[in-house]
């Protein structure tokens, strides 16, 4: 059973720094507002809007951003019309990414991820050329330090879970997207406390790279996650919890 994802470890830690440049809240945002007006605005009854919300929570959100975000996706405050995407690509040493997008201007965003892509290195595919090596799951995380590895085990599997491992200190417990929420209640209700909960996309297998190509690909993800139509970047490059991005 090994079906975790160290890179979505690595994605929550680069979104602590894309909170701090104030990115984050306007990709939930927007994410918040496309759910509302796809499902309503009715988190009960919105699966993809509860997720969203969870997120947002994490992020800590303040309620009063939350409830504007899901009142102009419902239309009862105006908004932007927003238009979901997906990008598929290569960066260094053939490493498959994934992009998703949320834009109210495809022309403008099509073009941006094109010219960042040729700028740092990669190549902007076909439709489907990188999206088969992965699958979307559900992904929560828990620290070894304060939750015991085993019970998490017991609870998460009896709830449904896919699998759970320890990487390196972190506890992660993989579910079906429809499991999700399901699982995430079932660890509370038992009494363990979250590190991090998503939907996120996972890679089948993982590419490790030489240092030189890893800080490549990573250059390329960081200008993608800095462009404000990006909503997530994923990929199937293997990076060591104690790699040193900066480092030549």
């Amino acid at each position: 059973m090994s079906g975790h994802s160290k890179w979505a470890s690595i994605k929550h830690k680069k979104g602590a720094i894309d909170a701090k440049r104030g990115k984050i809240f306007t990709k939930i945002i927007k994410e918040i507002t496309v759910a509302a007006r796809m499902g309503g605005g009715d988190v009960e009854a919105n699966p993809r809007l509860r997720t969203i919300v969870l997120k947002a929570k994490d992020a800590n959100m303040p309620k009063d951003n939350i409830e504007r975000a899901i009142k102009k996706g419902t239309g009862d405050l105006d908004g932007v019309s927003y238009t979901e995407g997906m990008y598929e690509g290569y960066g260094s040493g053939g490493v498959a990414i994934l992009v998703e997008t949320l834009t109210d201007n495809k022309n403008r965003t099509a073009a941006d991820v094109r010219s960042i892509f040729a700028k740092a290195g990669g190549n902007l595919g076909e439709t489907g050329c990188v999206s088969y090596m992965f699958a979307r799951k559900g992904i929560i995380t828990f620290s070894a330090e304060t939750c015991d590895e085993d019970k998490i085990f017991n609870a998460a599997l009896e709830a449904g879970a896919e699998d759970v491992s320890n990487d390196d200190g972190t506890i992660e417990v993989i579910t079906e997207p429809d499991d999700f929420e399901s699982v995430l209640n079932a660890l509370e209700a038992a009494g363990f406390t979250r590190e991090m909960a998503e939907i996120s996309m996972i890679a089948d297998q993982r590419l490790t790279l030489d240092d030189e190509k890893t800080r490549k690909v990573l250059r390329l993800i960081d200008k993608l996650e800095d462009n404000d139509d990006v909503q997530n970047v994923y990929s199937n490059m293997d990076v060591p919890d104690d790699f040193d991005h900066e480092a030549e």
